[in-house]
């Protein structure tokens, strides 16, 4: 017992005697809390500026140009002479897109020709983009609808006869588990509990490699009494109680204050925390032990990291992956966590629906046991090289 006792203190005086520690566990997740709850609280992006250009200058043209503006996430920021013009602002960067109506447009429309409207979209800016695309599309399609209502309404045609003709098939939308389309939902349910997931491996990897370091590893082994899995665990409780306390606050923050879909229920949402936070200290420790330096084993632990907001399905399907990258993305603890919150907070299945993705995790976590004789030996015999 007093070997346990001797080894807390130790370890909560390098915990409290180290910015880095507390930057890492504390500073860090609730920075990354406040940014995307701020970043995104509109939950969608609105009143993004666009650009008009036109050259027909009517009545039905300027209908069309108040019709744009009155879609919520763009605005048209300024009307220029001519197409050169457009592009380059939209090359400064000061617009995601332009709308052109040609010369003669309301002229052709009513005569029956075909008259044809262009938007220019900068995808470079993908989310900006995709949105004003939408809204860009759908002005074009209501334009070519309305003058083909006119010209139904000249032949005589009712207002019912003409919609009828028009719009045969009405699309009645209803997205599941995100009615909202908040974007916020999107994002941060996978990327904080990723970035969340980054900062724990990170931060195991590297209080055991400053033991090396420091040239404090056989004390550290000593006091332990020689028990390596003694002295692995008491050095990683502490960060573990920290670290799933900010697990905690994210859970409640966004399901029980945000509000944000979870059917369930928070105590679950807590569990996968739990486990989450296990597997990345499991993975830290894990390439430690394949890689005893401080240097290589946090590059790893940052290399998985950052692969794994890529390889969890939240940004590109993993069923739309080469073959050979799906075997590969069940290496990655964010996959697991993310098909946990999917099957279960979103689509509300009960939780021994994700029984593997659990399992997975917790093999994340108890992986460091096979190579512990390794990370004796690392503790040992190891000298630190810058």
């Amino acid at each position: 017992m007093l070997k346990y006792l001797l080894l807390f203190k130790r370890e909560f005086l390098r915990i409290a005697a180290r910015p880095v520690y507390w930057f890492v566990m504390v500073i860090a997740p609730l920075g990354v809390y406040a940014f995307f709850v701020l970043l995104m609280q509109a939950g969608l992006p609105s009143n993004l500026p666009v650009g008009l250009v036109d050259l027909d200058r009517t009545a039905t043209t300027r209908s069309i140009a108040r019709n744009l503006e009155a879609f919520q996430r763009t605005h048209i920021s300024q009307q220029y002479a001519d197409i050169s013009e457009a592009r380059r602002a939209m090359q400064r960067g000061e617009i995601y897109a332009f709308f052109l109506i040609p010369k003669d447009a309301t002229c052709k429309a009513n005569r029956q020709e075909q008259a044809t409207v262009s938007f220019y979209v900068n995808y470079s800016y993908l989310i900006a983009a995709s949105l004003t695309y939408q809204d860009l599309r759908m002005m074009s399609e209501l334009a070519s609808g309305a003058a083909a209502r006119k010209v139904l309404f000249a032949k005589g045609a009712t207002e019912d006869q003409a919609m009828g003709y028009l719009q045969p098939i009405v699309m009645d939308t209803h997205p599941i588990n995100n009615p909202w389309l908040n974007y916020n939902v999107y994002l941060s349910n996978t990327i904080i509990p990723g970035m969340l997931l980054l900062f724990v491996s990170l931060l195991t990897a590297y209080s055991i490699g400053t033991e090396i370091k420091d040239n404090t590893a056989r004390e550290w082994l000593k006091i332990a009494g020689g028990s390596i899995t003694r002295a692995l665990w008491v050095k990683l409780l502490p960060q573990f109680i920290i670290f799933w306390l900010m697990g905690a606050i994210y859970v409640l923050l966004f399901y029980a204050v945000l509000h944000f879909p979870c059917h369930c229920g928070i105590p679950t949402m807590l569990g996968a925390m739990t486990m989450l936070v296990l597997a990345g200290q499991g993975l830290g420790v894990l390439f430690f032990e394949m890689v005893p330096s401080l240097r290589m084993s946090m590059s790893l632990c940052a290399l998985w990291g950052v692969l794994s907001f890529s390889m969890s399905g939240m940004s590109y399907p993993v069923m739309a992956m080469h073959p050979a990258v799906q075997g590969l993305s069940v290496l990655f603890p964010l996959r697991h966590y993310f098909l946990i919150y999917v099957n279960c907070a979103l689509d509300g299945f009960a939780w021994y629906y994700a029984t593997w993705n659990i399992l997975a995790l917790y093999l994340f976590a108890a992986a460091p046991l096979l190579l512990l004789p390794r990370l004796k030996y690392s503790v040992l015999n190891y000298k630190y090289v810058p």
